[in-house]
């Protein structure tokens, strides 16, 4: 074995000088390190950020992945942000798919409460586990539920003159969006309240209850406040009720279902982005602040209000909190209904 041999050794003085040497390009070393993670962390986004939706184009949920798309964008100095509508099985093919992307922040979802909240307690073979294959970034909007009807098949104009005219009829038949949707156990909710079991009629798309609606198929659907008030200017629906703590602020005329007797039927729905779990944490954290600053601008928050939406706006932490709290609340609420889906 050759054994290199070393001449010429540093004195005391220069040996030193050269530790003070190697000190500072150590921290050259370092603090170019330092540069680069920063400068990694803020060239995000540097791409195209898919924005996927579970529910079709001109949907509550829609409505809102839209204007966020756009406001980020605009944030982002125009790095594009594309909203893909993955519809059907109430949201669930777009979360299986989310929750399989890759964790890069360059796919995130923007999600509701039947698929993070409701679907774990109704289906037993679930392809995603909303806890363990998503990371919360913020709720951004809530979303009170408007009883609604078609009046010139239900001349009631309130909830209770609506429960004795179905008494005079073959029953309580509900619409939905199908099932595992909020409006889904919302309708039973509603039957325990006024002591009448309905009749559930889950249809594939809000489109196809809608014209259940018109049609007379059904009586009455409970439809997000964002989806009700178009349909309630426009004169097409009539609003018996809404369940949220307080009246709609676009809809001050109509009454809570607590107003008219029906203290215990209060519930609400949200929506969130979340991105597939092991997202970096310093992606969610941007991802989170930045849409703090939309949601907390003049214009985007305005334009959400005015479709009908409650803006809220959370920190991740926050956001993973109201998942798990409501989990454990639509879960008794599933359980009351012995509702369960393959």
């Amino acid at each position: 074995m050759k054994v290199l041999q070393v001449q010429n050794l540093p004195g005391p003085a220069s040996a030193r000088a050269w530790r003070r040497r190697l000190m500072a390009l150590a921290l050259l070393a370092g603090g170019s390190a330092a540069l680069g993670v920063a400068q990694a962390q803020t060239a995000y986004p540097s791409k195209t950020v898919r924005m996927i939706v579970g529910f079709p184009a001109g949907t509550g949920p829609d409505v809102v992945a839209r204007l966020l798309a756009q406001k980020l964008s605009e944030a982002w100095g125009g790095v594009g942000v594309v909203v893909d509508n993955k519809p059907g099985a109430a949201g669930l093919i777009a979360a299986s798919e989310a929750a399989r992307a890759p964790a890069d922040g360059y796919t995130i979802m923007l999600a509701e409460t039947g698929q993070l909240s409701i679907a774990p307690n109704t289906y037993q073979r679930l392809a995603y586990q909303p806890r363990k294959d998503f990371a919360p970034v913020s709720q951004v909007v809530s979303s009170d539920f408007v009883l609604l009807v078609n009046p010139e098949k239900v001349k009631a104009r309130n909830v209770r003159d609506f429960v004795a005219w179905t008494r005079q009829q073959n029953g309580l038949f509900m619409a939905t969006f199908g099932a595992g949707t909020p409006g889904h156990f919302g309708a039973y909710m509603f039957g325990d309240a006024v002591q009448s079991k309905p009749e559930v009629v889950h249809y594939k798309s809000t489109s196809d209850a809608l014209s259940g609606i018109f049609s007379g198929d059904v009586q009455g659907v409970f439809a997000s406040s964002g989806m009700a008030i178009p349909q309630v200017r426009a004169g097409k629906l009539v609003a018996l009720g809404s369940t949220g703590s307080a009246r709609v602020e676009q809809l001050p005329e109509l009454p809570t279902m607590k107003e008219q007797g029906f203290g215990n039927l209060e519930f609400s729905s949200w929506f969130g982005i979340v991105a597939p779990a092991r997202t970096p944490a310093e992606v969610v954290s941007k991802l989170n602040a930045d849409l703090l600053k939309v949601l907390q601008s003049g214009d985007g928050r305005a334009r959400l209000q005015e479709a009908g939406f409650r803006v809220t706006g959370t920190s991740a932490q926050q956001f993973a909190d109201i998942i798990a709290a409501d989990t454990v609340k639509w879960g008794k609420a599933v359980a009351a209904t012995g509702f369960k889906a393959d």
